[in-house]
């Protein structure tokens, strides 16, 4: 494991168990070893000072021995975790990837961003660089609505006020991001009614152009006015002709 430099104020809160983990890292699973061993410390400084008649001194003594060396155990094991609760990614054995996927994410290559950043992340969940870039990516490859998820989990970190600036950036990118795609729903819609109304229009087109040619043509019509068609013109006719 890589050595990593601490400041000697970082191991005051290996003094108390759970209280690193709680400190540093927010595990709840912490809470009940800190507040375990807060109960057992008062109720010994109880029996020892104010009731010494509840137990006897001996077995007092040998509590608070047992007391002791449990302490000093759980101080121990929190100070050798004391690197990976605050620097994780270089106290880790893993190698890091962050970088790797840098080079990845500005060559446009996000699929294996996205596989680096997972990777960080498996070691470091709450590092804002990682879930910054993240974020970038699932705004590149239109999954908008994971990369604003993510973001506001980001918001809720301690760790993240000092990436403010670059979360505020990020947002911003998003939000236009949102708005140009709902833009552009918003156009489709309007193209999608007018192409059936067109296609409506064209439909009640067909009908009456079948219509029109049920009906007869103008000149037809004017042909059978001027056509003698009536018998009794043509039989006084034919008798003028026998006249003469």
């Amino acid at each position: 494991m890589e050595e990593v430099s601490l400041q000697p104020k970082h191991y005051l809160t290996c003094l108390w168990p759970g209280m690193a983990e709680l400190w540093w890292r927010g595990r709840l699973s912490a809470l009940p070893a800190a507040i375990a061993f807060a109960g057992v410390l008062n109720a010994l400084l109880i029996a020892k000072f104010m009731y010494v008649d509840w137990l006897s001194g001996g077995l007092v003594m040998l509590a608070c021995w047992v007391v002791i060396a449990a302490w000093l155990v759980l101080a121990v094991r929190s100070i050798r975790e004391l690197p990976q609760l605050l620097t994780p990614r270089l106290a880790s054995d893993e190698p890091d990837r962050f970088a790797e996927a840098q080079v990845a994410f500005l060559r446009g290559d996000y699929p294996t961003a996205e596989d680096y950043l997972t990777a960080c992340l498996s070691i470091e969940p709450r590092d804002p660089p990682a879930l910054l870039m993240l974020s970038a990516v699932y705004r590149h490859t239109e999954r908008l609505h994971a990369s604003e998820v993510l973001l506001s989990e980001i918001r809720k970190l301690e760790v993240a006020q000092k990436w403010d600036l670059e979360f505020q950036t990020e947002e911003a990118r998003l939000e236009r991001d949102i708005e140009f795609r709902h833009q552009a729903d918003g156009d489709q819609d309007p193209g999608s009614d007018s192409h059936s109304d067109s296609k409506t229009e064209s439909e009640s087109e067909i009908p009456n152009e079948q219509a029109g040619d049920e009906r007869p043509a103008e000149s037809d019509v004017d042909q059978l006015d001027q056509d003698p068609a009536d018998p009794l013109d043509a039989a006084e006719t034919s008798d003028r002709r026998q006249a003469a």
